[in-house]
Formats: C-alpha cells, structure tokens, sequence
C-alpha cells in the first residue's frame, strides 16, 4: 500500500513562507493533482514528499511511517522532472537500467526488467540509441522508463509535459493515464494547467498564495467550489461574479440581486454584508421572456457550442449555450441562471456561504 498523508506541512525559506500548513490525503493507488498558479507551493509541496526539500513543520508519513526527516533514498519514491533529466553520454538502455544497476541487481535481470518497461512505454526500437537524438516525448518516455523501473511505492511528477507542444502534451497526458492506470502506483503531479488536472486526475489539490484552497475529487472542485479563487481558476470561461449586498438566512433559497429575486440552493448558514452571485457561463439560460435584460456584446463560436458575452446591469457575463442558438451582436435578451448551480461566496473572506450545493466541500480544506 502506498497511501501518502499530509499533515499540516509548513516551508519557511528565511522570511518568506512557500507553504502554510497543508493537509491532505493520497490515497493508494490514486493519481493526485497539485494544482495552481506560479509560486503557489505546488512544487514545493512535491519536493517534500520526495526528500528533496525537509519541512519546516508538520508529518509526512508514507504507508504508515513518518518520512518528513528522511533522506530520498529511504522513501522509495521517484520523481519525474519536467526537464527529463536524462544522462546525456548514455544511451536509452543504460539511462533506463541505471536505478538497477546502481543497486546491485544482476545483470540479467536487469536486461528482462529494462525490456518489460521498454515494452510497456513502446521504446523497444531506441534502446540502443542516444538520448540527445530523440524527440521531446520520446526523451520524456525515457524518463518515465527510467522511474518506472525500480518499482517505487510512489511517483513525484513535476510538470513532466510541460516542455512539450500542445498536441504532443494532450497525446502524451492520455498515454501517462493510460500508464497509471495499468500500473496502479501512487502518482503526485504538479501542473498548473486546469485542464490536464480535471482530465487525468482522480483528486485534485488547488494551492493558491501557499495555502490549500480546496481539496476533491475534479467534479467537486468544478460544480462545488470552494472560495472565489477556485471558481475564478477553474473553467474556461471561468465562473461569472455579481456583487451584491444582503443578508442570507439559514433556509434561505431566494435573495435580492438588485430589483431581482434569484432563486440559489438553500443555504445552510446565516451570513451578511458583502456578497457574491457565482453561477458558470453554461448555467446561464437567454430566452425572450424575462425581467432580467442583457445586450449581447460579442459572439464566440466553438462548434457544438457559443459563447456569448453580454452586457448587463451587474457587468459583462458569459453564457455558454447551444450552437444553434439564432442570437446576433446587438440582440436584447433575457438572462436567467440555473437556481441549483448557484454558489454564494462572502466576499471579505472569499469562502463559499454553506449551502445545499457545497456542503462538504470544506471538510478537506
């Protein structure tokens, strides 16, 4: 078992703190996103899982034992660097076989082990050649062969496509899934990317300004979001704010949106003061009928669907709606939102308001 617990892990470099007591759980056999912006504590975070960086305060422990002080080679755990890594004089078969030989292994189980790996990666064809002459994914697949080969309890990934072309990164994120899924190790993988992080991931980790924001599976985090960052960070377009100032009750299910009354999931707390409306772009409905009025300021066609920005009396919105959909720059429409996808945030602390939608969604944070 490779279950991995965070507990309120701290990274203080002089004055200046990279991580602020985070906790969470991995679960054996999942693959977990760290996910964020530049400089949020993400790659921070992964080094101290795998001994490259010790923490100031707080436990790791690795199936059942405290690892937080230990050097990297008592974890048994590999890590996966962006920038490959690779030993530039050897050829693909002595980079893969390197872990192996270095622990002594026999040379003959070495070569069967090195070419079960070659097999799994489809690298057979290039183990006897350099490296340097390989493309960015094959030097990539490589690396990957070079930690899968040791068997390690778990695996540290930091941004391993990053340095690859768009297309060549969504083939190579499907493979890396794929990989996992007939492995079932362990896998902590840091991107900054929302969208390999919803694809590929069984639960995800935002980080933001050295804090955890929000902890869950990618369908939670989407549809029940945790704080303001979150809902701004995740989703293209990103969620659509309206300010506004109230009170919500406990059991409340209506609240005052200027001269409007919006029906929002009932709510499960009592909070007052500055608030704000989020709802996403495609939980926006447009029709004819409606008190709610807003002008289509710009059109946006993606294929099976359109984005349409629109000018109403509480700033610019997106609505995602259907393709087909006969509207035109300039039309007057009326705008309507999807009562149980609504989340109300305060707008001080940036928290979601508990409600019938998100609750629960802070127990992780």
């Amino acid at each position: 078992m490779a279950e991995i617990i965070i507990k309120n892990l701290r990274k203080d470099f002089g004055s200046f703190t990279a991580v602020k007591e985070s906790s969470f759980t991995i679960a054996d056999g999942e693959f977990f996103m760290l996910l964020g912006p530049s400089g949020c504590g993400k790659t921070t975070t992964l080094r101290m899982i795998a001994g490259l960086e010790l923490p100031s305060s707080g436990e790791i422990f690795l199936d059942g034992e405290e690892i937080s002080q230990r050097p990297p080679s008592q974890r048994d755990i590999a890590f996966v660097f962006q920038m490959f890594a690779l030993y530039p004089h050897m050829n693909v078969r002595r980079n893969i076989s390197y872990p192996l030989i270095s622990q002594g292994m026999k040379r003959r189980d070495v070569r069967a082990k090195v070419a079960e790996v070659a097999g799994i990666l489809g690298i057979e064809h290039m183990l006897d050649k350099p490296v340097g002459g390989l493309s960015g994914g094959d030097r990539q697949r490589v690396a990957l062969g070079r930690a899968i080969v040791r068997e390690p309890k778990a695996f540290m990934m930091d941004e391993p496509l990053g340095a690859l072309d768009a297309e060549f990164r969504e083939h190579m994120s499907e493979e890396l899934r794929a990989l996992h899924d007939r492995m079932g190790a362990t896998t902590v993988y840091v991107t900054h990317d929302q969208l390999e992080a919803m694809q590929m991931g069984d639960k995800i980790v935002v980080m933001n300004n050295a804090v955890v924001e929000q902890f869950g599976t990618p369908q939670d985090i989407y549809d029940k979001p945790a704080t303001l960052f979150v809902a701004d960070f995740i989703g293209s377009p990103s969620m659509n704010f309206l300010n506004f100032s109230g009170t919500v009750e406990k059991g409340q299910s209506v609240v005052s949106l200027g001269n409007h009354q919006v029906v929002v999931p009932e709510q499960l707390e009592n909070k007052q003061g500055e608030l704000v409306l989020g709802v996403r772009p495609e939980h926006i409905q447009l029709s004819d009928q409606g008190d709610m009025r807003a002008e289509i300021l710009a059109l946006e066609y993606l294929g099976t669907t359109q984005i349409v920005v629109l000018n109403s009396e509480y700033g610019e919105l997106k609505a995602r709606v259907d393709a087909a959909l006969p509207v035109a720059v300039g039309d007057q429409v009326a705008i309507h939102f999807r009562a149980d996808t609504i989340t109300l945030f305060d707008r001080g602390s940036g928290r979601a308001v508990r409600s019938s939608l998100n609750d629960g969604v802070f127990a992780h944070g």
